[in-house]
């Protein structure tokens, strides 16, 4: 009888039927009032939703609209969620604070700044404007010279943020996250002086600086704190796993007055590290806040169980995390599968392969994905897919024919089979010392008329640099390299190697921070070249440009049924399909081989996570079993580590046999 009065003065107040609408976790977030909440959320359990109607609780329960502020990591999620409560609650809703972190920091700088010695028409410098402000300084210096080899304004960018991201001095971030620029230490620290002499003279603000001067500004000035703290009685954060150190003591500094502070989000879905985001935060926020109530959301609404098992078993090995099993009310009897190939081709051909079956089934291809760790994973299955007509999106990273070192190698093989062509001819010559665009140009003239281009380049080249026929200079190594790759008893992989040997040195100065991946991606490169027989024909499917993101009727299918998905696992997060391949899932790879530290093999073991969480009905995991390795040669592939050791009832797996080798490029 008192159950029914209780539920009967429920109803009264409350027009939302919260109770039918919410299982018990999520009904416990959202009604819960004052204090600190943690809301550990796992993959596809309704933490949108639990945000949503804590918001509509808290007005239903009296608290003002604009007490409440909601900080999310997009402008687009901070308005979605404020307008599903208006369309919860209607007009009442109205006046809700919501934004990103930097937008709520630009807007109480605007108005609270003048402490700070801010004006309230301070300028903004978005991420290029920064790059464009640090070459200034940098050509200023004198240091964006050819002849010496220094940092690029979107490295200096990089370096430049995430130290103040993760609230560490500059040169502790050069020896921890870019030892290969220690050599610049002393330049880069006048520049990231300079950089802040500039702003201030001028009335600037970056990204970093909206964050960090809002820490200034709450910690230094007491009353204009104390007023925001009135304010915004209530904060509410989403995705508090992706904040960085200096985001977090922004909530701390917010929140400490009232100390109704509730965080959503997932330690197991943290892999942003890479942009100054740090999983700890959200481990240390009962610390940050104490008495924090921690709820779990473990009900999954997306994934058959089968699935989660495998990201479950996953996320289980994790060194620190909060214990949390997902399950699901959905039937369902399918186990994700392990899938061994014998090479690189066969995963690709049984991923289209299998791509087109489900078509047949009446999957769609926009249900459909293939996830990847880095973006060079996929270059293969592009060109199977493009092959077999499969119509792609790709997102996340470059498509490989668009990479600056993938056009390069290629030109010198374009150049064989047409030693015409000047488009080839002025990346190659470009990347000669001393050569700059007006000298390539006019040896490009020389080449193009002549009976034998490669003479008249090698005489050419000679009057121009003064270099003899017998010395080793980068001119000469190219003339060398040109006629070696005449020689068409090569195959096309052999000279890509050739092209390797001549290439590597020179791209290590053109692109001095960030070969090593580049390296990697030249290396899978050659990998796919294996496969052709003829230079003619790799060098006509790497014509044939991949589809992107703004496809028109490049392919004859119906755009009704929409692209299949190509997509990074960092840019899939957030996302789902019905059916996800996730390819390259061998140790090697995933993790790679630079994720060695502790702390990147736990980030390495998030990303699987994340990856197996976004499948609804079919998750397939695939490796090949011979891998391609520069240095030694092909190796024996194993299964990444996170799922070898999966028991066989969690994770079975399955060996492709070849059927059929006949439709190999000719």
């Amino acid at each position: 009888m008192l159950r029914d009065s209780a539920a009967g003065a429920e109803r009264e107040r409350y027009r939302i039927r919260y109770a039918e609408l919410l299982n018990p976790a999520q009904l416990a977030a959202v009604c819960h009032r004052d204090g600190p909440l943690l809301v550990v959320a796992g993959a596809g359990s309704g933490k949108t939703r639990t945000l949503i109607y804590r918001v509509a609780r808290l007005i239903e329960s009296g608290v003002p609209p604009g007490a409440i502020l909601l900080l999310t990591f997009t402008r687009r999620a901070a308005n979605e969620m404020l307008r599903r409560v208006e369309d919860l609650l209607g007009e009442q809703a109205r006046g809700v604070a919501g934004g990103t972190f930097h937008s709520f920091a630009n807007t109480t700088l605007r108005r609270h700044g003048a402490v700070l010695g801010l004006k309230p028409n301070f300028t903004i410098l978005d991420r290029s404007d920064m790059e464009d402000v640090l070459n200034l300084i940098r050509t200023r210096m004198g240091l964006a010279s050819r002849d010496r080899r220094f940092p690029k304004k979107n490295t200096l960018a990089e370096v430049i943020s995430m130290a103040r991201n993760k609230r560490r001095k500059l040169t502790d971030e050069i020896v921890a996250d870019f030892p290969h620029l220690a050599e610049s230490e002393a330049e880069i620290l006048k520049i990231a002086a300079q950089y802040e002499s500039y702003k201030r003279e001028r009335g600037l603000l970056d990204y970093d600086d909206l964050l960090e001067r809002l820490v200034e500004l709450l910690e230094n000035h007491e009353p204009v704190r104390r007023r925001l703290a009135a304010t915004y009685r209530y904060l509410m954060i989403d995705e508090y796993q992706d904040t960085n150190l200096v985001q977090a003591e922004i909530v701390r500094l917010l929140g400490t007055e009232r100390r109704n502070v509730m965080a959503v989000g997932d330690d197991a879905q943290s892999i942003y590290s890479f942009r100054g985001a740090n999983f700890r935060n959200i481990l240390a926020f009962p610390a940050l806040f104490p008495g924090t109530k921690v709820i779990k959301l473990e009900e999954n609404y997306r994934s058959l169980q089968g699935i989660l098992d495998v990201a479950n078993e996953v996320i289980s090995r994790a060194s620190e995390r909060y214990t949390k099993a997902l399950f699901t009310q959905r039937r369902g009897e399918f186990r994700p599968l392990l899938v061994r190939a014998q090479d690189e081709h066969m995963q690709s051909r049984f991923v289209a392969q299998r791509v087109l079956e489900l078509r047949e089934e009446g999957v769609a291809l926009n249900d459909i994905a293939v996830l990847f760790r880095s973006s060079f994973h996929s270059f293969d299955l592009e060109l199977e897919l493009q092959r077999r007509d499969i119509p792609f999106v790709k997102r996340g990273g470059f498509k490989f024919i668009e990479t600056a070192h993938i056009k390069d190698v290629l030109a010198h093989l374009r150049v064989v089979a047409n030693p015409t062509d000047p488009v080839s001819w002025l990346r190659i010559l470009m990347l000669l010392p001393k050569i700059g665009h007006r000298g390539a140009e006019r040896l490009i003239e020389a080449v193009a008329s002549a009976d034998d281009p490669i003479a008249a380049l090698a005489e050419a080249l000679a009057r121009k640099t003064g270099e003899r026929a017998d010395e080793v200079t980068p001119g000469a190594r190219l003339i060398a390299l040109c006629k070696d790759l005449r020689d068409e008893a090569k195959t096309p992989a052999d000279r890509v190697a050739m092209v390797l040997d001549y290439y590597l040195p020179l791209m290590r100065e053109a692109y001095p921070d960030d070969y090593p991946k580049r390296e990697r991606d030249l290396e899978h490169f050659h990998t796919i070249t294996a496969r052709y027989r003829s230079l003619e024909a790799m060098l006509a499917d790497m014509a044939l440009e991949p589809p992107s993101d703004s496809i028109g009727d490049v392919l004859a299918v119906d755009p009704e049924e929409g692209y299949l998905t190509l997509s990074t696992i960092h840019s899939a997060k957030g996302l789902e399909w019905r059916v996800v391949f996730l390819i390259w899932a061998a140790d090697g790879r995933f993790p790679g081989p630079m994720s060695v530290a502790p702390d990147e093999l736990e980030e390495e073991r998030r990303l699987m996570y994340v990856a197996s969480t976004r499948a609804r009905d079919e998750l397939y995991l695939t490796y090949p079993i011979q891998m391609f390795d520069r240095a030694t040669g092909y190796v024996l592939g194993r299964a990444s580590r996170f799922l070898e050791d999966l028991a066989p009832e969690i994770l079975p797996a399955a060996s492709l046999e070849e059927a059929d080798d006949s439709q190999l490029p000719d």
